[in-house]
């Protein structure tokens, strides 16, 4: 059962049977630009970005984004950059896949944003969303919904952290500007 988040609220990253998830994606999906006018010209092309920033004790220390496909350590996993979107329909157009049994033991953090690389606002974009999907079953365990957020193009979605022995997930939810990862890192450091 997926849950539709709201800034600030949290989830348990624990199975119904009491084990903790291995695997997860973070996927994120909106809708490419329409075709307009006469000879049916498309608008600007939307470029949607997802990254993922791995924190130890607040300090960064690797970032998995369109052009850093894969983190260091190999558990963090981006699928690669789609440039337009997609038909609109659910689906991931971007998605980063995270092992959190092979994350380092100092990466206490990781923080899923998402960008607007072109410069649309998200009142711009259609059938935008992010979500959280169960790797190993494909079961969504969480959604956020991005279309008609508001005047900005970026977001701070989300963070995966430790807690006690297993993960936990927190919605952020916070707006935000910028077109990359870099431009949102002062944004970030108040939800670590």
């Amino acid at each position: 059962m997926s849950v539709n988040l709201s800034k600030g609220q949290g989830i348990s990253l624990e199975k119904a049977d009491g084990g903790s998830l291995s695997a997860v994606r973070m996927g994120l999906g909106w809708k490419a630009a329409p075709r307009r006018g006469f000879f049916g010209k498309r608008a600007k092309a939307i470029d949607l970005d997802a990254s993922a920033v791995l924190f130890a004790a607040k300090n960064p220390v690797d970032v998995v984004f369109f052009r850093h496909l894969v983190s260091d350590d190999g558990s963090v996993r981006h699928t690669g950059d789609n440039l337009v979107g997609g038909a609109g329909d659910g689906g991931d157009d971007e998605a980063i896949r995270v092992d959190l049994q092979q994350v380092p033991a100092h990466v206490d953090q990781i923080v899923f944003t998402v960008n607007s690389f072109t410069g649309q606002t998200f009142a711009e974009v259609e059938n935008a969303f992010c979500r959280l999907v169960d790797e190993l079953n494909g079961q969504e365990l969480a959604r956020y919904t991005l279309t008609g957020g508001g005047s900005y193009t970026a977001q701070i979605m989300a963070k995966v952290h430790r807690a006690g022995t297993g993960w936990k997930m927190t919605a952020v939810g916070e707006p935000a500007e910028g077109r990359t990862f870099q431009d949102l890192m002062p944004s970030i450091l108040p939800h670590l």
